[in-house]
């Protein structure tokens, strides 16, 4: 495909007041679209679009596990904006660290819900659309989509799904003249990685058993760049940082050795057994 320019498109970008989300929408704005910035916080969401820009940003409210407001979400954009070109499925959320056995099932199904659910919801509202304006649909996984998902397994789960999805949607849409990628990132400084990890030294020290050039992390505005260069490329893939590459070309070969070595590993299996031995793992986090 050519370059897919964004000067006069619109987007909806989910979990768009913070983090990934919000720099993705403030690129796509710099970049000469308008955005929906769609959070499940209302306030959030409308300060976000009003920061951005005073007639191509509008803040919405809605919860992606609720097929109606994402419907409502679509509508009320195009209904703005008079089209829609563009979805990043963003909106996630993260539990605490847990083994499987020691997580609420309220919890773990909250995460595949929002996470994954909530994606597919978010591509099912706006594909008529994506479809007659031949646009381009981001989903946002993580590399727990191929890294081993211990003490985050709902998570990893969610995101290995949703790249899944974005991979089927990216052959479908062929025909269609439109397109989809997945994102993978790495540890991106969010208010997510402060609450979940930084806040949890369990999560820390399983975090700590990763060899150092993959502790550095992901500012969230090189995340949202590279969202907007790989719409604008009509990218399969957008990893970063790219270090992580090479891992997922290599999965099916050096998956099963990290599996293995994790199983033999002292700190690791100590980790595992005192985050099974505390009970009072919270309620999801957002991303």
């Amino acid at each position: 495909m050519s370059r897919y320019e964004l000067t006069d498109k619109v987007a909806l970008v989910t979990g768009g007041a913070r983090g990934i989300g919000l720099a993705t929408a403030r690129a796509l704005i710099a970049r000469g679209a308008s955005v929906a910035i769609v959070d499940l916080d209302a306030a959030a969401a409308e300060h976000a679009a009003a920061q951005l820009h005073h007639a191509r940003a509008l803040g919405l409210a809605a919860d992606v596990s609720d097929r109606s407001a994402t419907q409502r979400a679509v509508a009320r954009t195009v209904e703005q904006f008079g089209r829609l070109d563009i979805v990043v499925a963003n909106a996630g959320i993260a539990s605490r660290a847990a083994t499987f056995r020691g997580t609420p099932a309220e919890s773990f199904e909250r995460v595949l819900n929002v996470n994954l659910m909530g994606a597919a919801r978010t591509v099912d509202a706006a594909l008529p659309e994506i479809i007659r304006r031949e646009g381009h649909i981001v989903l946002v996984s993580s590399i727990y989509a191929f890294m081993n998902g211990f003490g985050t397994a709902p998570y990893a789960m969610s995101k290995a799904a949703v790249e899944q999805l974005g991979r089927a949607l990216r052959v479908e849409l062929r025909q269609h003249g439109s397109g989809a990628s997945v994102a993978y990132f790495g540890f991106v400084d969010t208010e997510m990685i402060h609450e979940v990890v930084d806040s949890d030294p369990l999560a820390h020290s399983m975090l700590a058993s990763l060899p150092n050039p993959f502790h550095k992390r992901l500012h969230p505005a090189a995340a949202g760049q590279a969202i907007v260069r790989g719409i604008e490329r009509r990218q399969p893939r957008i990893i970063r940082p790219r270090r992580w590459a090479a891992l997922s070309t290599l999965r099916g070969v050096l998956g099963p050795l990290i599996d293995s070595h994790m199983e033999r590993d002292p700190r690791t299996q100590d980790n595992l057994r005192a985050l099974e031995a505390r009970t009072d793992n919270d309620q999801p986090t957002p991303v």
